[in-house]
């Protein structure tokens, strides 16, 4: 039995040690080898490799039972002698009960060197350094044991029950002392900050009574107060939110106690019924001997008097007691088990729904940052006549404080300290411009506003547990094109498994381009582009510090990106010298980039342009893009009709605007978290996904488009809208929800249709632009008249 549970326990180790690499390997990729490519992966702090716990290997290996296994298993392995360690003594069946004290202190030996042990149950052993109050509790564990044995026999003398008590009492006594130090020194701390808090308000109010309320109207002075209660208030609230959440993690902490109390409880039932497992061995084996001795065949069945053979039967029904005994004793330890298990899993919901709750006080407290910002933003303007007043000094300092970017290291500042937005997100755009104040103040309130949705989303850890059973179901297959992936990918790829879906989505479009193109394809054209230059090659060279200047990625000439970038342009150029370079494949490929290697970014843009994109959509009369319009403008008639009525009315071209989004799929025109999500639906289901983002921005503020009433104001509005558009789980349910149905037959037959309207107007363009040339010909007066086009070229 000995040796089953340690290969048992051997066992369970393994599989919860393959399961913590699982998870650290899930965290950069479903399989080990594949890390996250690209830009953002030098900057993805998920990508170290944790390592094993050093104390749980140290304690598995003291904790091990050494046993010597054999080749016989079942009821032969059960039937051979049981392993007895070297600090036993010999048993004898006179004295089965001081065999239980034996084998108990033997496998409590590890006590007497100041270590406690847990036994390990699901996720790791546990070896820590006693305090008192662990000592505390070992010696209440000790006096139960003490009286499990006391059944059967006294197992510890009068001196030693003497010591015991008297390190009792001894600890006890600390230990009481050092909980009311404690509490003393909890109360003077309280006391000193609400002594601080009152100096610093009765010299705030001192202040502000003495210096500036001179030459202030009395208006503007009960506005300021006014102001100052809010703040006050709000500092207010925000202490309360603090208390509330030491007060959260304090129980938190407690439970963590109790569940290490249950553990240690654990631990000693498994030990008793170790103890009492080898005794019920060493006891059924005797037995057998002497069955075997008072058996017919054996020559000596003479030999035993009736009176040795009576006692012999006592001795037999008394350990048969006793067995049966064991064995309920065993059922009641097993349901204690259970029970534990049970009260273990109850803590942890609770621990989660503690957990879920924090999470959303700490997105209430952005939102009241984000008020704080507005507020001070509302107050920069003067209300004094006098440039230089002290009310403005004011309001200066605290803009400077909430824009600043390092936490402050005054205590005197730690009860209110704003939660800080970092310079650039996680994709590498910068979320707070460098210099006009006022667009920093938006640019941080918007910031924390995400931030706020972030953590207010609990969505999100489902959709990353899908998205890991998802994976893990498909690592020893090949992904193939599913509803359920569809869903999975419309809902959000993370951003630890983007790099790789990609790349999938990539190689799933153009398979058949990869397949029939030379080894190194990629490597050939860029050797090409470098040794021959093409007429591409200024324009790229131009546009490369144009192409995304707000991230840090492409922000100067020695920038990572922009060797990438060159490369990936070139090459592509050598591929289709008909369109060479259009403005506009520059900010594709740097968003590929940013999660795909070169040539995977290369392979991107070709999928756009050669796949997704209608030809001549970059092309010099960019044919395909005004096609795109014209059909967007026929699906916004029948999908928002009221919307489409009211630009109408104004005679607003809208397509002035959404033309962009399409050429360049929303780049700078949403916020990074949105547009990377777009990206992903984009590249796995093709471009209708743009006209539905696109029919669904406008449905997300058609409202608020509704409410202007002049083509200037509804332009300038359309202009920067979809910046202020944040919550990307609404803007997802809109575009692939609310404007269904939504069939890509309808699209094609409607590009088809404009195509040739299309057509049918640039031939007669030209067929006037001829005629015109002619005429100027043949004309005197008109031979002097040159076109923008012609004195370029």
């Amino acid at each position: 039995m000995t040796y089953w549970l340690q290969e048992l326990q051997q066992k369970r180790w393994e599989y919860c040690n393959n399961l913590d690499a699982a998870k650290r390997d899930s965290r950069t990729s479903p399989t080990p080898s594949d890390f996250s490519k690209g830009l953002v992966a030098k900057d993805n702090p998920d990508l170290s490799i944790l390592s094993q716990n050093a104390s749980a290997e140290k304690a598995r290996n003291i904790l091990a039972v050494e046993t010597s296994p054999t080749d016989l298993v079942g009821e032969q392995a059960a039937s051979q002698p049981a392993p007895v360690q070297a600090s036993a003594i010999n048993f004898s069946l006179k004295q089965w009960s001081t065999e239980i004290k034996n084998s108990m202190s033997s496998l409590r030996k590890g006590s007497n060197e100041n270590r406690r042990s847990v036994f390990y149950t699901t996720e790791e052993w546990e070896l820590l350094d006693p305090t008192p109050k662990d000592l505390e509790d070992s010696m209440a564990l000790e006096e139960k044991r003490k009286h499990l044995a006391e059944g059967n026999k006294e197992w510890c003398s009068g001196n030693g029950n003497r010591l015991v008590s008297e390190l009792q009492l001894k600890y006890q006594s600390q230990q009481e002392e050092l909980e009311k130090l404690k509490k003393d020194l909890l109360s003077q701390k309280e006391l000193v900050r609400l002594l601080q808090q009152t100096v610093r308000s009765s010299q705030y109010d001192k202040y502000f009574a003495s210096h500036l309320c001179e030459g202030v109207p009395k208006d503007t002075l009960e506005l300021l107060h006014q102001k100052d209660d809010q703040i006050l208030g709000l500092n207010n609230q925000l202490e309360k939110l603090n208390l509330e959440k030491d007060s959260l993690q304090q129980e938190v902490k407690n439970l963590k106690c109790k569940v290490g109390e249950l553990n240690e409880r654990l631990g000693m039932l498994m030990e008793t019924i170790q103890a009492k497992d080898e005794v019920i061995m060493k006891l059924s084996r005797q037995l057998s001997e002497c069955e075997d001795s008072t058996s017919p065949q054996s020559g000596a069945i003479n030999s035993p008097t009736p009176t040795c053979t009576n006692k012999e039967l006592q001795e037999l029904d008394r350990l048969k007691d006793n067995l049966q005994g064991y064995k309920t004793q065993n059922k009641f330890l097993n349901k204690e088990i259970l029970e534990l298990s049970t009260l273990r899993r109850n803590a942890e919901a609770r621990e989660r729904e503690w957990q879920a709750k924090y999470t959303s006080l700490e997105a209430k407290l952005c939102q009241i940052e984000s008020k704080y910002l507005i507020l001070l933003q509302e107050m920069k303007t003067p209300v004094c006549s006098e440039d230089q007043s002290p009310a403005r000094e004011v309001i200066t300092q605290l803009l400077e404080d909430a824009l600043k970017a390092e936490p402050s290291e005054q205590p005197e500042q730690a009860f209110f300290k704003p939660h800080l937005v970092s310079e650039y997100d996680i994709y590498g755009f910068q979320t707070i411009p460098e210099d006009d104040d006022e667009e920093k103040l938006v640019a941080k309130s918007r910031a924390l506003d995400l931030k706020s949705l972030s953590l207010s989303e609990n969505r999100e850890i489902s959709t990353g547990v899908k998205w890991e059973n998802y994976l893990a179901s498909t690592m020893n297959r090949e992904m193939m094109r599913c509803v359920e992936l569809k869903n999975l990918i419309r809902s959000g790829i993370p951003h630890e498994h983007r790099s790789k879906m990609w790349k999938w989505c990539v190689n799933l479009h153009v398979k058949k381009f990869k397949d029939s193109a030379v080894p190194g394809y990629f490597q050939v054209l860029l050797q090409k582009a470098l040794e021959k230059p093409n007429p591409a090659s200024k324009q790229i060279e131009l546009d490369l510090l144009r192409t995304l200047p707000n991230n840090k990625h492409y922000s100067s000439p020695t920038s990572e990106g922009i060797q990438k970038l060159r490369n990936v342009l070139l090459a592509f150029s050598w591929r289709n010298p008909d369109i060479g370079y259009c403005q506009g494949l520059n900010r594709l490929v740097a968003i590929a980039l940013l999660y795909l290697e070169q040539e995977d970014a290369f392979w991107c843009l070709v999928t756009i342009v050669e796949v997704f994109m209608p030809r001549d959509y970059y092309t010099k009369t960019l044919l395909g893009s005004q096609v795109d319009q014209r059909v967007f403008k026929d699906l916004l008639s029948e999908k928002l009709p009221r919307l489409h009525a009211h630009f109408e009315q104004y005679k607003v071209d809208y397509t002035l605007i959404t033309f962009n989004w399409f050429l360049v799929v929303f780049v700078d025109s949403v916020v990074s978290d949105i547009l990377f999500k777009i990206w992903d639906s984009f590249l796995y289901e093709g471009p209708k996904v743009i006209f539905r983002f696109a029919l669904a921005l406008f449905k997300y503020k058609e409202e608020e488009i509704l409410k202007l009433q002049d083509s200037m104001s509804i332009f300038k509005y359309l202009r920067y809208f979809t910046r202020t558009i944040l919550d990307a789980r609404k803007l997802t349910a809109i575009a692939f929800g609310d404007l269904n149905p939504f069939p890509l037959r309808q699209i094609r037959n409607r590009r088809a249709y404009h195509l040739e309207k299309v057509r049918l107007e640039l031939t007669e363009l030209e067929a006037i632009r001829e005629d015109f040339l002619r005429e100027r010909e043949t004309c005197v007066e008109k031979r002097d008249l040159i076109s923008d086009d012609e004195e370029d070229s």
